[in-house]
């Protein structure tokens, strides 16, 4: 039984941990107005309420960190205060679980890969970040496995679900606006939904609190891969709209202040190869989200 500390637990993901975790444990998900991972002693504090009311009701403690800048492009103009929350933040929240020896997974990006790849991107594959988000979230990731040995960086990519912004709702919301939209398609990855994602990191959660996988570097993201133009189309077919209406651009055509990569895939072999169960399709997902009215 699993006793789930979310920081940023009022945001997408954190929605979703709250419906998939297991009803025999608890789950407290401060929002980071509640907890502000950059505030050392909040931290300290956090991690140590989480361990001691674990212990008190014969509970085992995790931490899953879904707290985030995720700006990308206000992070180019604001890159100090986006490191503090995706690089200091997390190594504030490694210290403390290695004081209170209480697992910690990361949530991080395929934005720490320069976005050039031509096959899926596994776990050791050569970071490269090209936007001021990436290089904060690597960075957060290198504090957190140097500062403590049980901790899982998890990196996923193309997240979208009920809760907060995301480019489901957009492309919902501009189907009803619009007669037809543009959407690049020369940018490639895996749509994810945060339900998918948090019942993958509440399955990791689990082996967490016991020896773990080995491989402390992970993907999980949906499975297969498309563009943002397919992706629109997609929703358009779940809306029961005419995907026609979704025509392909290029990303030169919407010039943004971060670069975004061309290529975002990442494999989930060593996913897989850890003995956790594989997210399914994202087409699959999809469907599923929006039969079940998890999107509007």
């Amino acid at each position: 039984m699993l006793a789930l500390l979310v920081p940023g637990g009022k945001g997408q993901l954190g929605h979703d941990l709250l419906a998939a975790a297991p009803a025999d444990g608890l789950v407290h998900a401060p929002s980071s107005a509640e907890l502000d991972v950059t505030d050392g002693g909040a931290v300290a504090d956090a991690v140590a309420s989480i361990a001691a009311t674990a212990r008190d009701g014969g509970l085992r403690p995790v931490v899953v960190n879904a707290a985030a800048y995720t700006a990308v492009d206000r992070a180019e103009e604001d890159e100090d205060r986006a490191f503090a929350v995706n690089a200091v933040g997390p190594g504030l929240l490694a210290a403390a679980c290695r004081e209170h020896n209480v697992p910690l997974l990361h949530v991080s990006t395929d934005y720490v890969f320069p976005g050039d790849g031509s096959r899926p991107y596994e776990p050791a594959d050569e970071t490269g970040p090209r936007s001021a988000y990436g290089r904060t979230k690597l960075a957060g990731e290198q504090r957190v496995l140097a500062e403590w040995e049980r901790s899982w960086v998890v990196r996923t990519a193309w997240v979208y679900g009920a809760s907060g912004h995301n480019f489901v709702k957009t492309i919902i919301r501009l189907a009803g606006e619009r007669e037809e939209l543009s959407v690049v398609d020369d940018q490639r990855g895996s749509p994810t939904w945060s339900l998918d994602l948090a019942a993958g990191l509440v399955e990791l959660a689990g082996r967490a609190v016991r020896t773990g996988p080995r491989a402390r570097v992970l993907h999980a993201t949906g499975g297969g891969e498309t563009t943002w133009w397919g992706f629109a189309r997609a929703i358009f077919e779940e809306l029961g709209a005419d995907p026609e209406r979704v025509r392909p651009s290029a990303t030169s055509d919407f010039p943004r202040p971060a670069p975004r990569p061309a290529y975002s895939v990442l494999s989930g072999h060593a996913w897989a190869a850890a003995g956790l169960t594989p997210l399914r399709p994202w087409r699959d997902a999809l469907h599923a989200a929006f039969a079940t009215g998890a999107v509007p």
